[in-house]
């Protein structure tokens, strides 16, 4: 089924989703979501390469296996400042869920909830940190903001997310402007669904405005000052999203900030920088665990999760692919994209010998200089090819599919 706000289709579902990968999401995605809405998510900046390399770069990064572990049942919850979490796989903060689903974040934060995983909504928002909280009152959440010109603006945000019950900041300090996104201009993309703040503090819908005119009302400009001014305005803890070398690491500890977000906004902003994985571990060497580290941009399998735990990070989000999820499933669609991914990551624990995500934190991966690819498997259907059909190779008429050898279910 499809809802429409103002002729713009929104899913509706609310549905567990069957995936045998993430990957695959991406595609099945175009069948319930228009154009531009599709290419607004599944897009980077430019020439998209650094959109590319963040995913491919994990290749860079080898697991080591262990044996003789006498070890079973790996368990995936952890803390993160306080907070109990039942995975290390967070929900990163994008905008205008709207265009996925008619529940928007409210969906998202159902989803989040329900596979015990830390959510963040956006500034962009098209639900209320109010509607957000109410959808499930005892989940840890926490609020990416686009710091304002007008303060005014930023204390009304800072008291209606401190009021909902969120618990810390996401100072966003890479998109100050929006990258050169060639796919949302050749398909015109603009904001179709009223994005929450804007709606409650201009009296306008926050609608019908394009991403890089939604930037321009951002700060252009915001160093350490402005770190210590958000801590003392919110009385929230801030962590700086959008740190992808040494020197922002220890810029922002010294303005005070209570985590480093290691981010290159998914290769949404500049291109051909560097891939956020090959950058964690000398953010993670200036950090030397004083804060703890959130860590996104190109995760993509339970493996890729482990590696970012390993190299440094307490947290590991995720982004395109649960908007994909949401399209497809609604919070149930979420809640699925979760599961898959600990499916995966707890394959890996066992095979490393890692009982807890602190001993994730320790394992051993190597460096080799692969030449790195990121292609689909062999069974992918984008590249299977017929089965040989054989005498020799088939099964015998006893109940099973004689065509393709599978046993029939």
């Amino acid at each position: 089924m499809t809802a429409y706000y103002n002729g713009f289709p929104q899913s509706d579902r609310d549905e567990a989703i069957s995936m045998i990968n993430l990957d695959e999401l991406e595609e099945r995605a175009k069948s319930v979501m228009p154009e531009g809405a599709y290419y607004y998510i599944a897009s980077g900046s430019e020439n998209e390469w650094t959109w590319r390399n963040n995913t491919t770069a994990f290749n860079h990064f080898q697991i080591v296996p262990r044996a003789l572990t006498n070890m079973t049942d790996p368990q995936t919850d952890t803390k993160f400042m306080g907070m109990d979490l039942k995975t290390p796989i967070m929900i990163s903060p994008i905008a205008c869920h709207g265009i996925a689903h008619k529940d928007a974040e409210v969906a998202t934060q159902k989803g989040a909830a329900a596979a015990g995983a830390l959510f963040s909504s956006s500034t962009y928002a098209n639900k209320s940190v109010e509607d957000i909280a109410a959808a499930a009152p005892d989940a840890p959440r926490f609020f990416q903001l686009y710091l304002s010109k007008d303060w005014e603006f930023n204390k009304m945000v800072f008291d209606a997310v401190k009021k909902a019950g969120y618990k810390g900041i996401f100072l966003t300090v890479d998109a100050l402007v929006s990258g050169y996104r060639e796919a949302n201009l050749r398909t015109k993309f603009a904001y179709p669904v009223p994005l929450d703040f804007f709606t409650r503090y201009q009296g306008g819908k926050g609608e019908g405005q394009t991403v890089a005119q939604m930037y321009a009302s951002s700060a252009q400009k915001i160093g350490p000052d402005d770190v210590r001014r958000i801590k003392e305005m919110s009385g929230l803890p801030v962590i700086v999203k959008g740190v992808v070398c040494a020197e922002d690491a220890y810029l922002a500890m010294g303005a005070g900030a209570d985590g480093i977000y290691v981010t290159n906004h998914g290769g949404r902003e500049v291109d051909s920088g560097p891939a956020t994985i090959d950058m964690l571990p000398e953010i993670a060497k200036a950090v030397n665990h004083r804060v703890p580290i959130i860590f996104d941009s190109g995760v993509r399998r339970g493996s890729h999760v482990f590696k970012a735990l390993a190299l440094g990070a307490d947290i590991v989000g995720i982004g395109r692919p649960y908007l994909y999820a949401l399209a497809l499933g609604g919070a149930k669609g979420v809640e699925s994209v979760i599961k898959q991914l600990n499916d995966e990551l707890i394959i890996d624990m066992q095979l490393t010998g890692c009982k807890t995500i602190e001993d994730v934190k320790h394992a051993r991966l190597t460096h080799f200089n692969y030449t790195a690819d990121n292609l689909k498997s062999n069974t992918d259907p984008s590249r299977i090819t017929p089965y040989p059909v054989t005498k020799e190779n088939q099964m015998k008429d006893d109940g099973s599919d004689a065509v393709s050898g599978a046993s029939q279910a």
